[in-house]
């Protein structure tokens, strides 16, 4: 089992990250929808979805919604959101899903680069294009690789919920790299890694333009904020995919 399958469907996962501001994301995708104003019910694909808060958030505006995620876990707890306008399926990222079928395609908070091998980022980048018409848009949320090398904590302890979780970070071999035990309340010890490619912009460039995909704008955090490639928190990439 690969890093994120093991890590995402993990109970701990959920307890690790339960901070998160998940009203800041809300409030992205809805001015990610006012820049973007799509069509009344187009089709969208949510692509890494999780447990499904955010595709609901787009079916909610009436939108025809897919959600797809390799943790069966995660989709499980997603199909109870299920509705006319919304639809969940496990899936690997890396291979097709529909073909020339959705208007838009998005790929939330660095849930990209995660693969040991450059051919899987290839034909992960080759399964997003060819789910989406020609023309459809392709939206990727990714860290920025120049602010996160620069503020990378190398150590810290997090407690959560009677979980304590001892976290190392280190930059190496062109990932970002985090390093994660748990002690548990009942004692037991678990340990965990992510790892995620540091990719700069110009790499996502040449992986989408290989995929068919040209890049349009991009931003650098939440509020769409012009990116600056070293203060930007964030890496937002918006794509169009060509025409034949």
């Amino acid at each position: 089992m690969d890093w994120f399958e093991n890590w995402f469907g993990s109970p701990y996962y959920k307890i690790l990250y339960q901070n998160r501001d998940e009203q800041e994301a809300q409030a992205f995708v809805e001015a990610l929808l006012t820049h973007l104003h799509p069509s009344p019910g187009c089709r969208m694909l949510d692509i890494a979805c999780g447990e499904g808060r955010f595709a609901k958030q787009l079916a909610g505006h009436g939108f025809d919604v897919t959600g797809i995620d390799i943790s069966e876990r995660s989709i499980e707890t997603a199909k109870e959101l299920e509705n006319d306008m919304l639809h969940f399926y496990v899936h690997d990222m890396r291979l097709p899903f529909y073909t020339n079928y959705f208007d838009y395609a998005f790929n939330f908070f660095t849930s990209f680069g995660y693969f040991a091998h450059d051919r899987d980022n290839a034909l992960a980048a080759k399964s997003f294009s060819n789910a989406l018409k020609p023309g459809g848009i392709l939206v990727i949320d990714y860290l920025n690789r120049q602010y996160v090398h620069d503020n990378l904590v190398p150590e810290e302890t997090i407690k959560r919920c009677d979980h304590t979780f001892h976290i190392k970070r280190k930059y190496e071999r062109k990932h970002f790299l985090k390093d994660i035990t748990l002690d548990t309340p009942d004692g037991t010890r678990i340990h965990y890694t992510e790892s995620v490619a540091a990719f700069s912009l110009d790499d996502f460039i040449r992986l989408m333009s290989a995929a068919g995909l040209e890049l349009e704008s991009t931003y650098g955090d939440y509020k769409m904020q012009p990116y600056d490639e070293k203060c930007s928190h964030r890496l937002i990439m918006i794509f169009r995919k060509k025409h034949a």
